[in-house]
């Protein structure tokens, strides 16, 4: 499984844009040991965050599934808000972004990220 969006990706999340903040959800499975490589991205990733404007919303261990196929058995869960989809596309296509993007996938065997956007948009 992919652990990082392709250009093909990203092209679709901006086409599908339905404008205003997004929320990101990252589900994240580390290899053995990667915890480690991620808590440095983690760290390393903030000046790209304060840059476009994001602000993580939550960092947390996951535990106990009550309702979930077994194949979910995740190790963390991440939501950053960015202000846009554009602005989350603009950190990730920036060059100095992508010297510690390594960090982030070499810490995962397998990761979900998912836009969301709050209800309060629906039908809009």
């Amino acid at each position: 499984m992919p652990v990082d969006p392709t250009g093909r990706d990203l092209k679709r999340y901006l086409e599908e844009d339905p404008g205003g903040p997004v929320v990101m959800l990252n589900m994240l499975r580390f290899r053995a040991g990667g915890a480690t490589s991620y808590d440095e991205y983690a760290t390393r990733i903030q000046p790209f965050l304060d840059r476009v404007g994001a602000e993580i919303v939550y960092v947390g261990d996951t535990h106990t599934s009550l309702v979930a196929p077994d194949a979910w058995d995740w190790d963390a869960v991440l939501l950053v808000r960015y202000p846009s989809r554009e602005a989350f596309s603009r950190m990730v296509a920036d060059p100095e972004y992508q010297q510690i993007t390594a960090l982030r996938t070499d810490a995962l065997e397998e990761a979900v990220l998912q836009a969301t956007t709050p209800w309060g948009a629906r039908g809009q």
